[in-house]
This record gives structure tokens, sequence and C-alpha cells, in this order.
């Protein structure tokens, strides 16, 4: 028996979202689809797993696997600094991506603060990395980021 397959008009309209922001969600890997053509098909159970709903299962059980969750707050960098942390970071994850198991990693810069929240959902190995890449990042002199204090005196 065939799955169903939904569009992305039909997805959009389920969800009560624009149809670029489900484009959006399929580029960036975090809802599956199959191009047919010039248009996206959407696996009804990828859509599920999207929205949280138990999906059908006809097929043996498996287990989840494990997530981890991780916010990483770094104090007194400069926002030329942060930029260019933001985009280590982000090239590293999107480089290294791991099929079918996406990594999500979003970065705020307080600037009033000259504080940077990085946060990172994703399999713990994938996590580990990106942890490992901060961690050689920030504790190396290499002049990739420099903090206020550096940069002021």
């Amino acid at each position: 028996m065939s799955e169903e397959m939904l569009s992305v008009e039909q997805v959009a309209d389920r969800l009560g979202l624009h149809v670029r922001t489900v484009r959006g969600y399929i580029r960036s890997g975090r809802l599956p689809a199959v191009r047919i053509g010039k248009q996206y098909r959407v696996a009804h159970a990828d859509f599920q797993a999207l929205t949280g709903a138990a999906p059908d299962r006809s097929g043996p059980a498996r287990a989840a696997d494990p997530e981890a969750s991780s916010i990483v707050q770094i104090e007194g960098l400069t926002s030329g600094a942060a930029d260019r942390l933001a985009t280590l970071v982000l090239a590293s994850v999107n480089h290294a991506r791991a099929p079918g198991r996406p990594l999500r990693v979003q970065t705020i810069y307080e600037e009033e603060r000259a504080r940077m929240k990085i946060v990172i959902l994703g399999g713990l190995a994938e996590t580990a990395g990106v942890l490992t890449l901060l961690d050689s990042v920030l504790d190396g002199d290499n002049g990739l980021v420099t903090t206020t204090e550096a940069h002021d005196g």
C-alpha cells in the first residue's frame, strides 16, 4: 500500500502557515520531502512527526534516538567576534549534516550586554561536535574571537 503524500499547499493549509514557510522547513531539513518535478511532496508520516502527532505504526516499533539540548553563553564578545563565531558554527553544522538527523542551531547576540548565546538541539554526537568546536575556538589564541577587553585595550 502506498503512503499518502501531501503537497506543500496542503501542509501549509493544515498547519495554518504560509507556503513559503513550509518550503523553508523543507529546505532546512526540518520537514523531509521528495521533489517530484518542480513540486515537493511530504509523506503523511513526516507531516505527523512535524506536528507531534502519533504516527501510524504498521511496522516494528523503533526506539527514538536520544537528543541533546545545549545553551552556550559567551560573555564579553564584540559584535564582529559574535558574527564570526556564528558564521563558523553555522557553516560547520551545515557542512557536516547527518542525513535524517538535522542539527538545529540558533545564535543570539545581545549587543548591550556583549553576550552571545548559542542554542544547539540534535543528536548526542553532533551536539558534542559543535561543543568541541566552540571549546577549541574559544580556548585558542587564534584571533578569530576577540573579547571586548582585548578590543578596548
